[in-house]
């Protein structure tokens, strides 16, 4: 099986069945290549319907809840992003396409340094990789549009909150193993948020999230 078939297997068996049929994202997903994102050792899982192992413990997010996220939270081209925990950089190259800037924040200098090299790789100039503890957030740009968390967290963060445009929205896995629910918050006013549930999952926690903060945001 060719690259192009299995990329067009996993758009059409995992991620249309998830409900994700924004065609712009469908789109979005044949032109970043996820296959340039995975690190060499699991190239063959490029495609598959599972977590890629990435450098300190973490994980690629499963591809149907990468494009899921990425449908939900909605991105327009004027707006601008942050994620937290950059991983390998291809959900940030995915934002960063929907976008106007990405801020991604990263704890591990390993992966802010191979998520920078993988995105000059494929030409993507709009992201900027902080390294830092963004579990509550960053306050370097804020407020935000949109927030997007990579891991999973116990609880969300008020702070997180605090870092949302009114009209922006917030992506984040919340719970504990085995039960999580991917919710997605739309800030409504100074003080009123809506929250919607997207779906169940069981994810691996954010790592900024699991150890004491090193450095300042």
């Amino acid at each position: 099986m060719n690259i192009e078939q299995a990329r067009f297997n996993m758009i059409e068996q995992q991620i249309r069945p998830w409900d994700v049929l924004d065609t712009s994202v469908l789109d979005l997903l044949m032109v970043v290549k996820r296959e340039n994102f995975v690190p060499a050792a699991h190239k063959a899982l490029a495609f598959a319907d599972t977590e890629i192992p990435l450098p300190g413990g973490v994980s690629m997010l499963n591809p149907k809840v990468e494009a899921r996220l990425l449908q939900d939270v909605n991105v327009k081209k004027h707006e601008s992003v942050l994620e937290i925990g950059v991983g390998s950089g291809y959900l940030a190259a995915l934002l960063a396409h929907k976008g106007r800037h990405v801020t991604a924040v990263e704890v591990s200098a390993e992966l802010k340094a191979l998520a920078e090299q993988n995105l000059a790789d494929n030409g993507v100039t709009n992201v900027t990789v902080e390294l830092g503890n963004g579990a509550q957030g960053w306050t370097n740009g804020a407020p935000f549009d949109v927030i997007v968390v990579t891991g999973s967290l116990p609880e969300l963060p008020p702070a997180l909150l605090q870092q949302l445009k009114v009209g922006g929205r917030l992506a984040a896995i919340i719970g504990q193993s085995p039960a999580m629910k991917a919710q997605l918050i739309t800030r409504t006013g100074e003080a009123g948020y809506d929250t919607r549930t997207l779906f169940e999952t069981d994810v691996k926690a954010l790592a900024s999230a699991t150890q004491p903060s090193q450095f300042k945001f």
